[in-house]
């Protein structure tokens, strides 16, 4: 089960080139929650950063998903994917970046390119030191947005 929910949870991180570039619409504002004890155990801002750091060059030199990420503006998608986890994790942020389905139509994205993304945060987050519990309640808040990101079968 906690394999599955993984797979599912990580496509709301992939951001791809639509999103990393600068956004044409905006996703309206969303507050982040009253318990930011998630967030806290990532690190705060300084661990967000520091596990996007990790993160984004993975995914660029992955042989198997990379090449969704030849023409992003990287350094722009991963400010984005650090506003995206400071939301769902409690920090207090705003994410300003664009409507993940929007952001992703363009692209064919399958399961599969969706659970290699997942197993490439969960490397970051163990090379970060992130306790397989915190992964965990990250992934499980991410999880809901696959259905806008996964868009083909």
């Amino acid at each position: 089960m906690h394999a599955r929910a993984a797979a599912l949870a990580l496509a709301a991180l992939v951001a791809l080139p639509a999103c990393a570039q600068a956004p044409a619409k905006a996703a309206p504002a969303a507050s982040a929650a009253v318990d930011d004890a998630l967030y806290r155990a990532l690190g705060g801002q300084a661990g967000l950063v520091a596990l996007m750091d990790d993160f984004v060059p993975r995914l660029v030199a992955d042989p198997k998903i990379g090449h969704f990420f030849a023409k992003t503006d990287l350094a722009n998608f991963k400010d984005m994917l650090v506003q995206q986890v400071c939301v769902v994790s409690g920090g207090g942020c705003t994410y300003r970046g664009a409507n993940m389905k929007l952001a992703h139509e363009e692209h064919d994205i399958r399961m599969a390119d969706f659970n290699r993304l997942v197993e490439d945060l969960q490397v970051s987050m163990e090379a970060r030191g992130i306790p397989f519990a915190t992964q965990n309640q990250l992934l499980a808040r991410l999880a809901p947005m696959h259905r806008d990101i996964v868009n083909t079968h």
